[in-house]
């Protein structure tokens, strides 16, 4: 709560700077629930498609978000290093990640090789020697690496770390990036109507459960900003606190949802993810300057036809359509269950909240009855 007392954020928050072939910046801070791909977007390599461009790492986790003088939002972030999580970290998924870990760096309850190096899910295919309980890796006794086991490591080993991700000033957000993890229903992407839309979108966040984390599958958790973890007071405050900050902020960032994770009929996943996504980010640096097309649907602004560059990619008109659509029916459904979360924290829930989903619930309501 120092933050909200003190009128500034702190929030679970990766901040990664885009450097377009002109040499121009635009930073943007990203909040995802664990196991969505935060590191590999801090260190995101962009497609060839995107040659001249440049992603720059100013933090993968945390970042702390003050007022500027100049009316923007700006961050910092106060850690030194990164603590990712180990299983799926490879060459194909991240990099620069894999690159920055062959010195000076930590591990916990990883596997290891023969000669003792370490070894994780997704790494390679070799077979490790022995599993993070160190015992010999047999597996019929499940993976070889502990699920959260972990490496730590300097910032400044990073192939794409930002030269000014330690100014005291920080860096100024055009963006702010909300996901989760969920096969259906939620767009690629899109963006609030307005701040305070934004707020709502923000504490709708949720992910669906996998056989592996739970046992049960396709069960929705809420975890408003990625903060569920780390929020130390009442979300109902927290939101009150965020909506105070639009109002003080005037030149504030735009709010976005993004959701990597759309699956077709047989499971597979839609969009391409990981560098790709630069292809996301794009289109949300351009609706920050005011160029990149958008249609208004109920829930927010999505990419209008052709406004999205998907050149290079095995992706079919039909397959880009439903990533970017809205279905009313459906959606209403997700609202109820978005309120009947949100009223879990009674009297402090602000009424701006309750406004913004009543006036979402509405426009939802006149596209089904026109459709």
């Amino acid at each position: 709560a120092q933050s909200r007392n003190e009128g500034w954020m702190a929030e679970h928050m990766l901040i990664v700077g885009v450097e377009n072939p002109q040499g121009e910046v635009h930073y943007i801070a990203a909040a995802f629930p664990s196991a969505c791909g935060k590191t590999n977007m801090a260190m995101l390599i962009p497609p060839q498609e995107y040659e001249g461009y440049k992603v720059w790492t100013v933090g993968d986790d945390i970042a702390w978000l003050h007022p500027g003088d100049d009316g923007r939002l700006w961050a910092i972030n106060p850690e030194a290093g990164f603590f990712g999580v180990a299983p799926g970290t490879g060459a194909e998924t991240n990099p620069n990640a894999v690159s920055m870990l062959n010195h000076d760096c930590i591990f916990t309850n990883v596997a290891v090789t023969e000669d003792n190096r370490p070894w994780w899910e997704g790494l390679s295919n070799e077979t490790p020697a022995t599993d993070w309980r160190g015992n010999p890796y047999d597996p019929a006794t499940g993976p070889a690496a502990h699920p959260n086991s972990r490496f730590t490591v300097s910032a400044k080993q990073c192939a794409s770390y930002s030269d000014i991700a330690d100014a005291p000033s920080g860096v100024p957000i055009s963006a702010i990036v909300f996901g989760g993890r969920r096969p259906n229903l939620l767009p690629l992407v899109f963006e609030s109507k307005d701040w305070k839309h934004g707020v709502l979108v923000g504490a709708s966040v949720a992910s669906e459960t996998t056989a592996a984390q739970s046992g049960k599958v396709g069960v929705v958790r809420r975890d408003p900003m990625a903060m569920k973890p780390f929020c130390g007071y009442n979300f109902g405050d927290y939101w009150k606190h965020w909506l105070n900050m639009g109002e003080r902020v005037p030149n504030h960032p735009k709010i976005f949802h993004v959701n990597w994770f759309r699956q077709d009929e047989n499971g597979k996943f839609m969009w391409p993810g990981f560098g790709d996504n630069m292809r996301v980010l794009d289109w949300i640096l351009e609706r920050c300057r005011g160029n990149a097309a958008a249609d208004e649907t109920p829930i927010g602004y999505l990419p209008a036809k052709g406004s999205l560059n998907v050149t290079g990619l095995d992706l079919d008109d039909a397959t880009l359509k439903r990533l970017t659509e809205v279905e009313p029916a459906p959606w209403l459904k997700e609202l109820d269950e978005i309120e009947a979360y949100l009223q879990e924290f009674g009297d402090r829930l602000p009424t701006e909240i309750t406004d913004q989903v009543e006036q979402v619930r509405q426009q939802l309501n006149q596209a089904a009855s026109s459709a």
